[in-house]
């Protein structure tokens, strides 16, 4: 089959590479060159972790709504004069998390996705001949103190009980790993299986590279619809029709729109992060390391040390807000004592797509046989990739994928407006 995948970010680069394995012909369309700064992926955390299944909204969470307004130097803020914008999805994401039983559903459907993500990126980078970007030493979370994770508790008991494989670091073990980490954190869980990318702008164009020498086409266009009588026939871009037997939808934040052309309506916002960094900072870690009091990924990438993270909700095409990524250079500077204050850094900030319940969307379009759903992935776009692809090459050859995927259906959102 001629199948065209729209987005050339990492679901959709990994989609493709799937698909030319099967022996499909494939035509990537995108306005911007894969892996480029313009994708969520480029610009990300790089963590490549089975614990990273715990939804954003979490139980009692609508009381720390009024703070999130107000703090603006928080993990999460909110822009006023969105806010009546985002209210109908802020709701929607709040209820997601609202009760225990709710959050240990979502967290049992990411796992599915997730649970074996850096084993999936090292077996497609060996495909691929990008293995030297892939890296499976664990992942650690640093906390000031066991109280601090105590406060925490019924996160990490939740991935103990879906069966993430955590070491407890003491202060003496969490010092040996990262010798150059404040003294200030004393206690560190081990992420044993997890993983991450040195280079996530450089594996999506990488896999982009792959695809192209193996017979796929790039399209440097906008997909603006589709064509169907009933059944799919073409997509529709800027640059004129492209007549295909199946197409797939991966394009991040942009794909509400052709969600909606092909009959689904998915309320679907950004989650703007941010990242900030340093080349040749001289200290880092070795193993990626997320502090929780920052809330932020700390990882040695090509690039130098990144700091990763800040969720803040606001339009899409509103102007970055730099001081989010100054918040990330901080928390940088009181985790590693031995960073340069006036160390050269680079800025970016890029928008996660996110659904309020914190489950992407993959499956079938509901009018138009032949369109497939693959967006919405929020922070889990990296790690779960790969096995995205496989799901919805399973669906495009008409074979039952290996997992239920009605909780990923965009018909739950059947009510939206």
């Amino acid at each position: 089959m001629h199948v065209v995948v729209i987005g050339a970010g990492i679901v959709g680069c990994s989609t493709a590479v799937e698909l030319l394995e099967r022996g499909h012909r494939v035509t990537l369309v995108d306005p911007a060159d894969p892996g480029g700064p313009q994708a969520a992926s480029y610009g990300n955390g790089a963590f490549l972790s089975p614990a990273s299944i715990i939804p954003m909204s979490f139980p009692g969470m609508w009381r720390k709504v009024p703070g999130y307004l107000i703090d603006r130097n928080g993990p999460l803020t909110i822009r006023w004069r969105h806010l009546p914008r985002l209210l109908p999805w802020l709701v929607r994401f709040m209820r997601a998390g609202a009760t225990e039983a709710r959050l240990r559903r979502t967290a049992g459907m990411l796992n599915a996705l997730l649970s074996d993500a850096p084993a999936r990126h090292a077996a497609l980078a060996a495909r691929t001949g990008l293995s030297g970007l892939i890296h499976r030493d664990g992942l650690i979370y640093a906390f000031t103190d066991r109280a601090a994770a105590g406060a925490e508790r019924l996160s990490w008991q939740v991935r103990r009980d879906l069966g993430v494989a955590l070491r407890d670091l003491s202060a003496e073990d969490l010092h040996a790993l990262v010798p150059d980490l404040s003294r200030h954190y004393t206690y560190g869980i081990m992420v044993i299986e997890g993983g991450h990318c040195s280079d996530p702008g450089g594996y999506v164009s990488g896999l982009a590279r792959w695809c192209l020498d193996r017979g796929a086409t790039f399209l440097r266009a906008c997909a603006t619809g589709f064509e169907a009588a009933p059944r799919l026939t073409a997509v529709r871009t800027d640059a004129g029709s492209i007549p295909c037997d199946a197409a797939v939808i991966a394009s991040g934040i942009w794909s509400k729109p052709l969600a909606r052309a092909a009959g689904d309506r998915v309320p679907l916002e950004s989650e703007r992060g941010y990242h900030v960094e340093i080349p040749h900072p001289g200290i880092g870690p070795a193993i990626p390391v997320m502090p929780q009091d920052g809330k932020m990924a700390n990882t040695m990438t090509r690039g130098g040390l990144r700091a990763s993270g800040q969720v803040e909700l606001a339009s899409v095409d509103a102007p970055p807000n730099w001081n989010r990524a100054e918040i990330l250079f901080r928390h940088l500077l009181r985790s590693y004592p031995g960073l340069n204050p006036s160390a050269p850094r680079s800025h970016w900030q890029g928008n996660r797509p996110s659904t309020p319940d914190g489950l992407p969307v993959i499956g079938p379009a509901r009018r138009i046989p032949g369109v497939f759903h693959a967006f919405g992935h929020g922070h889990v776009g990296l790690a779960s990739a790969p096995k995205t692809a496989v799901l919805i090459a399973d669906l495009i050859e008409g074979a039952a994928p290996g997992l239920d995927l009605m909780p990923f259906s965009p018909a739950r959102f059947r009510w939206t407006r």
